[in-house]
């Protein structure tokens, strides 16, 4: 009797060690995220850059609805393949969070480069905020493959969109929003997904009828399609994916 409980107990040991092991591998694979730099671990890592760093301006749209605009820096240093971000500069939500991680595999598919061996560093340098959700998807893939091959791109072309696996870019709000803040910023080829080269805008007219002794009046709102840079001095162009959208950007 006494063997049979030794042995059930070293049995539930083992199993708990194992289960404790297996479950603490599957939460790793499942919870794997961006990992947040402090900034001693961000200068620690920059100090032994191997690669070349790219910077991308971005367009967005702040809480008061008014367009805004920053510059996203993505460098590569020697490393595990994780994704790194400056915690004191880049603003982390979860849609980034995806977005990055999905960038930097469309970027890998599109240049054929594998990055395991290196860390690339996410960083922004003003308003953290333009970046929130996954419209900067398609910035963040464009400059991903700036650094993996090599290149700088060239600082009067802005995008905006969302990035999808297969490499299309998906659509965002705020166009003309951000159209004006990319103007404003210095930029003279604005990018945008398919299909949203050309904004509604809507004008409210007062329509009033009598009926009877009464007269009824509503408002009524008469919408007026506009293209995205309209008066500005700006080319706004669509692009279908990323590849498209990269001859804007490298100069040859």
């Amino acid at each position: 009797m006494k063997k049979k409980i030794t042995i059930l107990i070293i049995g539930l040991i083992l199993g708990t060690y194992i289960g404790g092991y297996f479950s603490s591998e599957t939460v790793h694979i499942i919870t794997e995220r961006p990992i947040i730099l402090s900034e001693d671990i961000y200068t620690e890592l920059t100090d032994s850059k191997i690669l070349p760093m790219a910077s991308i301006k971005v367009a967005g749209v702040d809480n008061e609805g008014n367009g805004v605009a920053t510059v996203l820096t993505v460098q590569s240093v020697r490393g595990e393949g994780r994704v790194l971000t400056n915690i004191d500069k880049l603003l982390f939500w979860t849609d980034t969070q995806n977005s990055i991680r999905t960038a930097k595999q469309v970027a890998e598919e599109v240049t054929g480069i594998e990055v395991s061996g290196y860390d690339l560093i996410y960083s922004i340098h003003a308003d953290a905020a333009v970046i929130e959700g996954p419209s900067a998807g398609a910035a963040l893939t464009a400059v991903t493959i700036a650094v993996l091959e090599g290149k700088q791109i060239r600082d009067d072309v802005m995008i905006t969109g969302t990035i999808n696996h297969d490499g299309t870019i998906g659509p965002v709000g705020g166009i003309a929003e951000k159209a004006k803040a990319a103007e404003e910023i210095g930029a003279k080829t604005f990018l945008v997904p398919v299909g949203q080269s050309k904004t509604v805008q809507y004008e409210e007219k007062e329509h009033c009828e009598d009926i009877g002794i009464s007269q009824i009046c509503t408002t009524e709102r008469i919408p007026h399609e506009e293209n995205a840079g309209e008066g500005l001095d700006i080319e706004v162009i669509e692009v279908g994916n990323i590849k498209d959208a990269l001859q804007y950007f490298f100069e040859e």
